[in-house]
């Protein structure tokens, strides 16, 4: 079978739309507790924003633009909006099914989500004094007509449209915008009170003298994608400041509504807006940007309708205060977020701290608005050490912030770079110099993650630490690559993309598949949507390998086609915590594991700045495929992805012990922690390794 074949290419497009399912399925998990679930539709919609800010409107600005660009399934542009519109208005009903069922729930347990309309006299009447005295100075009334034009609607911008009459019978149109500094919800006791609903019953407070028709709240999405033409910048950073200030002028390429919205209204608003039908969302029952959900999950007197939290371990050899000793003694690799991210802020506050220190250079992604890492390094360079980051400005709504800490870095002193023209840097790396007893010490983090710590508890990644001199020299080689004008010159040791990583992947699976029916491989990644990564895994498996993949977002390849996929099989892991290492697995490779940066898709091996690590010591090895093995035998969070481009969720055979592959990992971190605090950690790291080996057997 040709294997360019578009048959055999799931469309990336209703891939992710598929991945966003499944996060909305865990709203079903009656064993979760119900803001658990409602935090997954938090983060349903927070996601889907994000889709229709630029994956959506990109098609929309293709179609537009006559382009019929296609992908290796061949659907146009045209073609994959009508499935995306038509997929989400079914799903629609599911999305607000599962949202009144939690509702429900939340409401035996004392806590209610209620429009202003329908609270006991004494709630609105606190509520009556917090509109006059905190909402009604900030909100902005707006008129339409002759002389009052329609107004410029930002990005995710949220408000009421209001169709109102003069006391001669006039009708007239106006809008209430709502801004963001405002809460979504008004809370009083457990009540959580949608904004709206309460600015809606004081329309005749802010039209004096018109009487209201009918009203609806709306949001409107707009194209949030940056086009930045670097080559042409003189200023890097004034380019993107000026590219943030334009992305509250894309087209506007999603309406969203409510249920009963008046026909005229929209008919109004839409003369203004002009959107295409099948991307106006009418919802019934749920509260317009269910992003700002996130707001109830927050509350801390609700702590108890949330799962127990997990508090991060920190286990030897880094629950010893010096770290870069530890990082002499031994490579150690930490998996977060069961184990604690504070090593990895704590090796470059110590760096920073160290009169040792002679320099510290990194690469900075996504750092979050309050980075203790960040902080240390201006430190470090207003101490007068050599201070050296790329902080990636192109890093997609993480810019304005990543424009603050660059300027923070500068202004103390530090040597920034912003990026490579044409690529994004993604490499997670740090490395820090010393001089010891008189000799030149180099230290090296190596990761899949962000350095945030924030996402560290949520995310789970992979940290690596050590100090060998082959892998120091490659990031030697590295850093002097993003500062200077060097050619692109190979790492030794280490592998880069654009030009190694999808080489040496190319390679490793070909290798693989060499062995054929011994042969096996497992690619644990994000995403997987690169063809010529895809043909090659259906070669292996044509030639018997076997094959499983852990991709927890988009997957284009399609398992199961006979004579192609037989021996593939794709799993999704969606559960308490976000997957996000990229692990690759070779069973007849020496060394046989690698992390990375780097997803398995084009933009990723192509088109970005990544780093792939092979895991050396054979113990770190072992331990990162007995974790593949356990997440392999889930059977409460996996779900298999079939021929059909469907997922099946996974649930135990009859007699089969349940295996929830996050909850046993925080199990087996707590066992090893309790274990290695009642021993005398001194007994050495190999006591550790067998522990640490001996409990993740036993999980």
């Amino acid at each position: 079978m040709d294997l360019k074949d578009p048959s055999l290419y799931i469309n990336r497009e209703l891939s992710w739309l598929q991945f966003n399912t499944r996060v909305l399925a865990q709203t079903r998990k009656e064993e979760l507790p119900p803001l658990e679930r409602l935090k997954f539709i938090a983060i349903y919609g927070t996601n889907l924003d994000e889709f229709y800010m630029v994956r959506v409107a990109g098609l929309i600005s293709l179609y537009k633009a006559g382009i019929q660009e296609t992908g290796p399934d061949r659907l146009t542009p045209a073609e994959q909006l009508a499935a995306i519109r038509e997929y989400l208005h079914t799903e629609k009903q599911e999305l607000e099914t599962r949202y009144n069922t939690i509702t429900a729930e939340l409401e035996n347990e004392g806590v209610r989500i209620r429009p202003f309309a329908k609270l006991d006299p004494s709630l609105q009447e606190k509520l009556r004094e917090t509109f006059y005295e905190e909402i009604y100075p900030v909100i902005i009334p707006i008129a339409i007509d002759a002389t009052h034009p329609f107004p410029h609607l930002n990005n995710l911008s949220f408000g009421l449209a209001v169709k109102l009459q003069d006391r001669e019978g006039n009708i007239k149109h106006g809008l209430v915008r709502i801004p963001r500094l405002l809460p979504r919800f008004l809370k009083a006791d457990h009540t959580f009170v949608p904004i709206e609903s309460l600015v809606e019953h004081f329309i005749g407070d802010l039209f004096p003298g018109y009487s209201e028709i009918a009203s609806t709240p709306f949001r409107v999405t707009r194209n949030a994608d940056l086009a930045i033409e670097e080559e042409e910048a003189d200023d890097f950073l004034e380019m993107m400041e000026e590219g943030l200030r334009s992305r509250n002028k894309g087209q506007i390429v999603r309406l969203e509504l409510t249920g009963d919205a008046d026909a005229d209204l929209v008919e109004f608003l839409n003369s203004h807006l002009h959107v295409e039908s099948g991307d106006i969302y009418y919802y019934r029952s749920i509260p317009l940007n269910l992003g700002a959900l996130w707001q109830i999950v927050g509350e801390k007197s609700l702590a108890h309708l949330l799962l127990p939290g997990y508090t991060p371990k920190t286990l030897p050899p880094f629950d010893k205060e010096e770290i870069f000793s530890a990082i002499e003694q031994q490579d150690s690799l930490l998996y977060h977020p069961y184990e604690s991210f504070e090593p990895v802020v704590k090796f470059i506050q110590q760096a920073a701290a160290d009169p040792e220190t002679l320099a510290i250079r990194m690469t900075l992604y996504r750092v979050g608005t309050k980075s203790p890492i960040v902080k240390a390094l201006i430190d470090a360079a207003q101490d007068g050490k050599q201070v050296t980051v790329l902080v990636e400005l192109k890093a997609r709504f993480d810019e304005e912030n990543n424009l603050r800490w660059a300027k923070r870095l500068e202004d103390a002193g530090a040597h920034v770079v912003y990026g490579i023209p044409g690529l994004k840097v993604h490499a997670k790396i740090a490395q820090v110099l010393k001089r010891r007893n008189g000799q030149l010490k180099s230290y090296l983090h190596l990761a899949t993650g962000n350095y945030n710590p924030g996402t560290a508890k949520i995310y789970t990644d992979i940290s690596y630490f050590t100090a060998r001199k082959d892998f120091n020299n490659d990031a030697t080689r590295f850093f002097h690559f993003l500062t200077g004008f060097s050619s692109y010159a190979k790492l030794q040791t280490l592998y880069m993309s654009p030009l190694q990583i999808k080489q040496k992947l190319l390679k490793l699976i070909e290798q693989e598949a060499a062995h054929g029916s011994e042969g096996h491989m497992i690619l644990k990644a994000n995403s997987l949507a690169h063809p010529e990564i895809i043909r090659a895994l259906y070669k292996a498996s044509q030639k018997g390998c076997k094959i499983d993949l852990i991709i927890r977002g988009i997957c284009c390849l399609r398992p199961g086609v006979e004579g192609v996929s037989d021996n593939i099989t794709v799993s999704s892991i969606i559960g308490k915590y976000l997957e996000h290492p990229r692990i690759y697995w070779f069973k007849h490779d020496a060394p046989g594991c690698y992390i990375s940066s780097a997803d398995l898709m084009p933009r990723n091996l192509d088109r970005r700045i990544e780093l792939m690590t092979p895991i050396f010591e054979e113990n770190l090895a072992e331990r990162i495929e007995q974790i593949l093995s356990l997440q392999l035998a889930d059977n409460q969070l996996r779900w298999i992805l079939q021929s059909d481009g469907n997922y099946t969720e996974v649930h135990p055979r009859e007699g089969e012990r349940p295996v929830n592959s996050q909850e046993l990992l925080e199990k087996y971190v707590n066992k090893l922690y309790d274990r290695t605090r009642k021993h005398d950690s001194s007994k050495g790291s190999n006591y550790v390794k067998r522990l640490a080996e001996k409990l993740l057997k036993e999980s």
